[in-house]
């Protein structure tokens, strides 16, 4: 009976199966291939190393780089971060650029001053173990950004924790975290070392976020007292930070649905630590919110009217900056061409009847009316806008003056709202176009990636080949001209690197060129810039190389002129006046007229031993033995082992018929030089 039973269930079987739908044998390998797809896409921990290993190999051509553009001032000529370890304590009691400086005063050119400690003690532990190294400090900055793209990919999952798909979460913070890692206009933040304190600003922001979000869902207070830390090492990393006391109860809202009392307690941790690094601020740098200072290289909202600076009207300020913020928009969108420098006047004064200030500010109000309208929905859009706005704020010169128009750095936070929005209307778009097919997961997750390889492939390209003109000065600054055509302060850094590699060369031809291509940047910087100290400065060591004294004594002036204090100028006179006193009596045979420059220069620098040998000589060919005599004692007083002095003194007196002494200063110079005289 059994048997019977049997048979007749494997005809049953064949029967169905013989006239079971076609399309049912085809579905099944469908759904177990979604299903495998499924998983590979929801992978965490894969998603995670990808990143990481992503947005560490897009700057892995930096690390042969050497030091550039703000280096200087935060690492390998600051004094206490060249210190080490010994120098930290030093770190959290000034200002950030007092160490580079090395005066009071000049640490607060830009209004407000910079109190930023955190990354200056990690480079003075870098200091510490790896001394002058620049490729260390390259690879530090890519290892805290990879892991700055972790952590932003991180808090986007635990932000979309609550969605039921779990393949929409996955992708819009994996391409989040892609967007953000891939996106060119981080170049200066990553590939420059001195970004590192944006690097970690953000890092500490966005852990301080996570935290804050995993207290409220766990309930644990540790979480919370975390969220606090973190986000006081974010402050002390860089100021701007402090937007997130208004992100991080937007994020509550948005995402948690969280009432106004669980916003409070949440948000107060980051409250209490930003009270506290504003406390520490205040007690370094005090209370000295002074006025914009009147130097266009510390303000650019200055224009000349009748031989003076001016601020720019109310209309003139508010649509230059408009202006700028519309700049943001367009490099976060299509990020070419990019440029280091943005200073006067490469952001010309603007009008409010230009067409892209009025196009940018109907952009902002439009995402604004939009972020605003949607908010109440909780809409991810209006999230990721507002978040944008929010941390965009504090750089965007409309709170308080930044010291230049703007800057790609400056938008290093913001570009996470960026990020996160392209993240969600990529799914959006492609979740809308894929709604009449059926099985339509796999293709949607298909179609979202391919739709973000869009932004990466070219984003990517972008970032590896901008990270290559950040090699050193000279690479970043021949290259970013080509850009900033109109910056004063980029002609100047050029001249500088010209004139640099002028004296590093050793045909006398290039040389030439070096340094008369250097003058013709400087004269342009002039032009846009009429009292451009450094430029008159730079102008007047460029003409000495010449040779062409009488140009760089009149640019020494003009530089003194504007600023009688300026300590180069006049350092760097009194040694073009003893250069041209050198000149006109050993290759012009003029003493009289080297007489008259080395005599200015001893004025100047009356302690220079050099200039006083020099002035001996002249006035030995001259004829006046007793001032020869007593210009070469006293500079054998200051340089009493030079054989020159030595010998000239020995003959000085030789010609008044001292013997003796003759003698013995010329026994002392061969003593020291025997092959001395004998030409």
């Amino acid at each position: 009976m059994a048997r019977k039973n049997t048979k007749k269930s494997n005809a049953l079987n064949k029967s169905v199966a013989k006239h079971r739908p076609a399309t049912i044998e085809k579905t099944m390998p469908k759904l177990a291939s979604a299903q495998s797809a499924s998983a590979w896409w929801t992978n965490t921990r894969w998603q995670s190393i990808i990143i990481f290993l992503f947005s560490s190999l897009l700057y892995i051509n930096t690390l042969s780089h050497q030091y550039a553009q703000d280096d200087a001032i935060v690492l390998y000529d600051n004094m206490f971060t060249t210190k080490g370890l010994e120098g930290i304590s030093s770190i959290f009691q000034y200002d950030t650029f007092y160490g580079f400086f090395k005066e009071e005063g000049k640490a607060s050119l830009v209004a407000g001053g910079r109190y930023r400690p955190l990354s200056l003690v990690l480079f003075a532990m870098g200091w510490e173990f790896f001394g002058n190294n620049p490729m260390i400090y390259h690879l530090m900055n890519v290892f805290w950004y990879a892991l700055t793209c972790l952590m932003l990919y991180w808090l986007i999952l635990r932000l979309l924790s609550l969605q039921q798909d779990k393949l929409q979460v996955h992708f819009i913070a994996f391409a989040t975290a892609l967007l953000f890692a891939a996106h060119p206009i981080h170049t200066e933040a990553v590939a420059n070392i001195k970004g590192r304190d944006e690097i970690l600003t953000l890092l500490g922001s966005l852990t301080a976020l996570y935290a804050i979000v995993r207290a409220y869902d766990e309930k644990k207070l540790t979480w919370l007292l975390l969220g606090g830390f973190c986000f006081f090492l974010a402050l002390l990393a860089k100021e701007n930070a402090i937007t997130f006391l208004a992100v991080a109860p937007l994020t509550l809202w948005v995402f948690r649905k969280t009432k106004l009392g669980e916003i409070v307690l949440h948000t107060l941790p980051l409250l209490i630590m930003a009270t506290a690094f504003l406390a520490l601020r205040a007690a370094v740098l005090g209370f000295n919110f002074s006025e914009p200072t009147k130097e266009l290289m510390n303000n650019p909202y200055l224009k000349i009217e009748n031989n003076e600076w001016v601020a720019f009207s109310s209309l003139e300020w508010s649509a230059t900056i408009v202006f700028t913020l519309g700049k943001y928009i367009a490099l976060l969108f299509f990020p070419h061409p990019l440029t280091h420098d943005y200073y006067p006047r490469h952001v010309n004064i603007m009008q409010w009847n230009n067409w892209q200030v009025l196009l940018s500010a109907a952009t902002y109000v439009v995402l604004l009316v939009y972020a605003l309208l949607r908010l109440p929905k909780r809409d991810w859009v209006s999230y990721g806008i507002l978040f944008y706005l929010i941390t965009l704020s504090i750089v965007s010169n409309v709170v308080f003056p930044i010291g230049t128009n703007m800057g790609e750095r400056f938008v290093f936070m913001p570009s996470v709202g960026f990020c996160f929005l392209i993240g969600v209307l990529l799914w959006r778009l492609n979740e809308y176009w894929s709604k009449p097919k059926h099985d339509k997961q796999i293709p949607l997750a298909t179609s979202s990636f391919i739709a973000l390889g869009l932004f990466l492939l070219p984003f990517s390209y972008k970032t590896i080949t901008r990270n290559g003109v950040w090699k050193d000065n000279f690479t970043l600054f021949t290259t970013d001209i080509e850009v900033s055509k109109n910056s004063a302060k980029l002609r100047n850094g050029v001249a500088g690197v010209l004139i640099e590699q002028g004296t590093k060369e050793t045909n006398q031809a290039k040389q030439q060129q070096y340094f008369q291509e250097a003058i013709g940047h400087l004269n342009e910087a002039i032009k846009i810039h009429p009292t451009y100290q450094n430029a008159y400065l730079l102008m007047g060591n460029a003409h000495n190389f010449l040779r062409q004294y009488e140009t760089s004594i009149a640019y020494y002036e003009q530089a003194l002129k504007i600023n009688p204090n300026y300590k180069d100028a006049q350092k760097n006179l009194a040694i073009t006046y003893r250069d041209a006193g050198r000149y006109y009596g050993q290759e012009l045979n003029n003493p009289i007229k080297s007489i008259d420059f080395l005599e200015k220069a001893n004025t100047l620098q009356p302690n220079d031993w050099e200039t006083l040998r020099l002035l001996g000589i002249a006035f030995g060919v001259s004829g006046q033995t007793p001032k020869a005599i007593d210009y070469l004692e006293q500079a054998n007083a200051l340089a009493p082992n030079n054989a020159g002095i030595l010998y000239n003194l020995g003959a000085a007196y030789g010609s008044i018929g001292a013997v003796e002494k003759a003698n013995t200063y010329i026994t002392q110079a061969k003593a020291l030089d025997p092959t001395i005289g004998n030409n």
